[in-house]
């Protein structure tokens, strides 16, 4: 081999000698590092699963720190308040346990706190899914022997609860047991004005000319709220619904539609967890307009359902 030939070999090892290490030691690490970058880019993160919200029945007096624990609760479907049955048989004897303790000791109040989250729709008649859920409760307490008279109820935001996959909230609910104040007037005083503001100006729900179909605001669902409370706690107390049309054809037959009107306004309410016990209807028909029945907004305000107390 000649000199010339063994100078242009070596030249030709070198260079592949350089590629190879170069390859390794520069081009193979950031190809590696660029591959896992884009596996990690491609990757989807598994979603975290909570684990679903199970809150056990448990009632405090806050005084003689007596329990009335049951492994099981009151469950609601979410953005419902109605109580999926069956209740367990552990819960309903410490409710029988609870009805016996409360009329044995006439100075208890019973405080109900339904929760809810805010991913949940309040299709209730009530401010919040919350309190709706609390009045369900209240009512299946009164079923049970414990008068209404000694429960509050009341509603909580509570982004903690976490639904099963079944959509099923288990015992959103909290309960505590107070002694009332012998001297304390405040809840008469709380009653009584309750009552004269509702009067002054009681809940009106209008209805379309061929329709008969109600949509609370905000205003309206915290007077519901007030009329439940108030009759829940007052002897003898009701909630009225009056029936109004406008003057459009005979009279028998606007006092008839003003009372199915003045029914659907109380079916809608019982729906809502209050007792048709505690609701009277009634109709006006088109003798107490409140518009002048000579325009078609006249007419439209005529045609109410007024919701009062007694």
């Amino acid at each position: 081999m000649s000199k010339k030939t063994s100078y242009l070999l070596g030249i030709l090892l070198t260079i592949i000698l350089g590629t190879i290490l170069y390859y390794f030691f520069c081009c193979k690490p950031c190809l590696e590092a660029s591959n896992k970058e884009a596996e990690i880019e491609n990757s989807v993160a598994e979603p975290e699963v909570k684990a679903a919200t199970k809150n056990a029945f448990s009632i405090i007096d806050s005084k003689s720190s007596l329990k009335f624990d049951a492994k099981e609760n009151f469950n609601f479907k979410g953005s419902a308040f109605s109580i999926l049955e069956p209740v367990s048989e552990g819960l309903k004897g410490q409710l029988e346990r609870l009805s016996k303790y409360i009329k044995d000791n006439p100075g208890k109040n019973i405080d109900i706190t339904g929760h809810y989250t805010s991913e949940e729709n309040n299709n209730s008649a009530f401010p919040n899914l919350g309190l709706a859920r609390a009045n369900a409760v209240k009512n299946y307490f009164v079923s049970h022997g414990i008068s209404s008279k000694v429960i509050n109820t009341f509603g909580k935001l509570d982004d903690d609860l976490v639904p099963d996959t079944s959509n099923i909230h288990f015992g959103p609910l909290s309960y505590t047991i107070k002694t009332r104040n012998a001297n304390d007037t405040s809840e008469a005083d709380e009653l009584k004005e309750l009552h004269d503001a509702m009067i002054a100006n009681p809940l009106v729900l209008y209805f379309d000319t061929a329709s008969a179909s109600i949509n609370l605001n905000a205003e309206q669902r915290d007077k519901v709220a007030k009329m439940v409370r108030y009759v829940d706690k007052t002897d003898n107390a009701s909630i009225k619904t009056i029936g109004h049309t406008d003057n459009t054809g005979n009279r028998e037959n606007n006092v008839r539609l003003g009372l199915d009107r003045a029914e659907f306004a109380k079916s809608y309410l019982v729906r809502n967890g209050i007792s048709s016990s505690n609701i009277n209807s009634s109709s006006k028909g088109p003798d107490e307009p409140i518009a002048d029945n000579n325009t078609d907004e006249g007419k439209a305000k005529n045609r109410r359902v007024v919701v009062t107390l007694n």
